[in-house]
């Protein structure tokens, strides 16, 4: 199928095609080559309204998969991101404890998020904003479904595949016996807030994951610095994700570190609630917003 038919290629026409190509024709009258507006063109950077519609158009396409499709790219999600957590603890295990070991620990926080972004997995904070533009876009009793359909399924997947993860990091020899207690110190430093910190630190993790989806698009060639810069900062910034965190508390249950109630009600409740405030409610509708008029 031809991209100037439905893909990208007409995303980037629509809306406000008509007055780049008026734009065009004026630079050629005045005496610019069409090379010369093309270069011009390829350096302009996209267009808002051409920014939602890429991400709207990717959240159609993925509420449409398959639930099997979902499940397995969510499992293959959480399996994943533990590697986030396998990264932060080597670091961890070989600085020396000083003040300034969380500033390079924290870079290794980006090593699963790049292997779900750039692999294409389903991670359900992502989907707090992909598959909620189409859905504010045209607000049906369907597309709500769908969207409820859709976080069910990938969150499930997300943890399922963080359980698998957390399963093989405990009891599989692989790991030094320094790197599974700076995997367990990692959690329970995570843990040592209490609800109002998680939720509000996962309002902003939520809203940098969301933040991050509506980068890409522009980013082209840079899109492992600006996914490695939106997790870094979550990590330095002490904040909560609902996905990557869930290996890490998930091998402190495993541990007999953490009780399953303090687990679900003192992590899961609070984060997930504060990835869909931050990326939801915060970001998706305030992007909506700033171009529900020029797309309309």
């Amino acid at each position: 199928m031809e991209k100037g038919a439905t893909g990208i290629g007409e995303s980037r026409r629509a809306p406000g095609w008509h007055e780049h190509r008026a734009e065009g024709v004026e630079l050629r009258a005045r005496g610019f080559s069409d090379k010369d507006v093309n270069e011009i063109e390829e350096q302009l950077p996209l267009r808002t309204p051409v920014i939602y519609e890429i991400v709207r158009r990717d959240g159609e396409e993925e509420m449409r998969r398959p639930l099997t499709s979902l499940w397995w790219s969510g499992v293959a999600a959480g399996l994943s991101i533990s590697f986030s957590l396998f990264a932060q603890a080597v670091l961890q295990a070989l600085l020396p404890d000083a003040p300034w070991r969380p500033l390079i620990t924290s870079f290794g926080y980006a090593v699963g998020f790049v292997i779900v972004v750039l692999g294409r997995q389903q991670l359900f904070t992502e989907n707090t904003i992909t598959v909620v533009l189409p859905v504010a876009a045209e607000f049906t009793l369907r597309k709500l479904a769908s969207l409820g359909r859709m976080w069910g399924i990938v969150l499930a997947a997300n943890l399922v595949g963080c359980f698998l993860a957390a399963l093989f990091w405990t009891f599989a020899p692989v790991l030094t016996p320094q790197m599974h207690d700076a995997m367990l110190q990692l959690g329970q430093h995570m843990m040592a807030n209490g609800w109002p910190a998680m939720f509000f630190r996962a309002v902003a993790a939520g809203f940098l994951i969301a933040a991050m989806v509506w980068l890409l698009p522009s980013a082209e060639m840079a899109q492992f610095v600006v996914i490695g810069l939106m997790t870094y900062l979550i990590a330095v910034g002490d904040f909560t994700h609902s996905i990557a965190g869930s290996v890490d508390v998930f091998v402190l249950l495993l541990s007999g570190k953490l009780g399953l109630w303090h687990l679900v009600a003192g992590f899961t409740v609070p984060v997930v609630l504060g990835n869909v405030v931050g990326g939801t409610l915060l970001f998706s509708v305030i992007s909506y917003a700033q171009i529900m008029r020029e797309v309309s």
